[in-house]
């Protein structure tokens, strides 16, 4: 029997107490037993060998292994992975085999991880939740009838559902926490730049606009987070700082409160009683060691027409194979942006960045600020397709309301869960360090998470 923590068994890898095929012969088992989630498009065949490969390493020189030696894992299906296909959740698209790796797969690889094959996606990563065209839906393993979120949905149900014990994901409006609030996990966000292979092409998009898209963890708690996180970015630093007893002697912290929303401007934000009480739950976990006061926040009315022309612009020159495949909202998307004139598209950049510049400024008066992580438990399968794609999106951001000003503002958020529902979903709440101090947020989500 395998650990649930994925520091122990990283620990065990590393002492020899378990082997690699032990590991990787347990996740594969635990994939096989629940086919029905949807989690998993493509299982890797040659796990096995991997695994071997990986022992055979160790025997010959334990002093030389990495820091993820023969740990099973998995990647999203927008990531490249020599030897398997790339779907990138689209019918629009060949799903060609990739001949080499993605840059944060290359990484993880040379940190010695096993991997078992790639998980559901939306379409491009386009939504919060996984489903498309191509496979059956991600489901959630707290309630199978329901999202697991997204965009990295297979990610959350894999790791939830004990088939890998962390997962690497990406976040670009909220695509690490959504999913991991919606399984009751840990998902960080880190800030833009600090993990290297995000920003290989630099800090902005071809109109100047700030990246949206991150890489972050998604773990049971806060210690395999750190571990996966320090992996992703070849450097030990929130490992050791969480196991030097920095969360214990954290305290005093300033930490302002909202349940606002950028998105209020266009749409109805509003809470349902499981997250009401997961941001009652958060503040009074955060209460016994900091000083929590309310927010005051006042947001920009335009922010949610320049986020979605930032957001799509992506889509304008995307290659397609075949562009009558595309799902109804990816369709959308693409056609608006490529109505949108360059100057448009670079008066939005502008405008991004000046929103953004508003955001690190009023959030900078805290130390921290705590919002829900969602406003309401996960919803079924099939809620956002049943009509059009302004619904579709409409619903997405009333589900997530405080997600994607995180990534405009390039600063860094962890999801944390707090709370469980008696229907038995686990609600968290998100904490936001305007100043990107991810190892002070991974610190408190260990004082406070379940």
């Amino acid at each position: 029997m395998l650990p649930q923590s994925a520091l122990i068994l990283r620990d065990q890898l590393a002492s020899g107490e378990v082997s690699s095929r032990e590991a990787t012969e347990h996740y594969l088992n635990r994939i096989a037993d629940q086919r029905e989630l949807g989690a998993f498009v493509h299982v890797a065949e040659n796990a096995m060998d991997a695994a071997a490969r990986a022992d055979e390493a160790f025997a010959k020189d334990p002093a030389a292994i990495g820091r993820l030696h023969g740990m099973p894992t998995a990647f999203k299906d927008l990531n490249d992975v020599a030897g398997m296909p790339t779907t990138f959740g689209s019918a629009a698209v060949e799903h060609k085999t990739a001949l080499r790796d993605h840059s944060l797969v290359a990484q993880l690889r040379s940190e010695g991880v096993v991997i078992l094959g790639k998980t559901q996606v939306p379409e491009f990563g386009l939504s919060s939740y996984s489903e498309n065209l191509v496979a059956a839906p991600s489901r959630n393993p707290l309630d199978p009838a329901r999202s697991s979120g997204g965009s990295s949905g297979g990610q959350a149900a894999a790791v939830a559902a004990g088939m890998i014990p962390f997962g690497p994901g990406s976040d670009g409006g909220g695509s690490v926490r959504i999913p991991a609030a919606a399984c009751g996990l840990v998902g960080l966000k880190p800030s833009l730049g600090r993990v290297p292979s995000d920003v290989i092409e630099g800090f902005s998009d071809s109109f100047g606009a700030p990246k949206l898209t991150v890489s972050g963890p998604l773990a049971a708690n806060a210690l395999d987070a750190a571990l996966l996180m320090d992996a992703m970015r070849g450097v030990d630093e929130y490992l050791p700082l969480l196991r030097s007893g920095f969360a214990e002697q954290l305290s005093g912290l300033k930490i302002g409160y909202s349940a606002h929303s950028p998105f209020e401007s266009a749409y109805d934000i509003s809470l349902d009683q499981a997250a009401r009480e997961a941001f009652e739950a958060g503040k009074k976990l955060l209460t016994q060691r900091h000083h929590l006061l309310p927010a005051k926040l006042n947001y920009a009315s335009d922010y949610p027409e320049t986020f979605a022309a930032v957001w799509t612009n992506g889509l304008k020159d995307l290659p397609l194979d075949d562009e009558s495949k595309l799902g109804v909202l990816a369709q959308d998307f693409r056609r608006r942006a490529q109505r949108r004139s360059i100057s448009e598209s670079e008066q939005a950049a502008s405008r991004m960045r000046q929103i953004a510049a508003d955001f690190v400024t009023q959030w900078s008066a805290y130390d921290v600020v705590l919002t829900p992580a969602l406003a309401s438990v996960p919803p079924l399968l099939g809620h956002y397709t049943q009509g059009s794609a302004d619904r579709d999106y409409m619903l997405q951001c009333q589900y997530s309301p405080f997600s994607s000003m995180v990534n405009v503002a390039s600063v860094a958020a962890i999801t944390v869960p707090v709370s469980t529902t008696k229907e038995g979903f686990v609600m968290g709440i998100q904490l936001i360090s305007p100043r990107s101090n991810e190892g002070m947020l991974l610190a408190l989500a260990s004082q406070i998470s379940m």
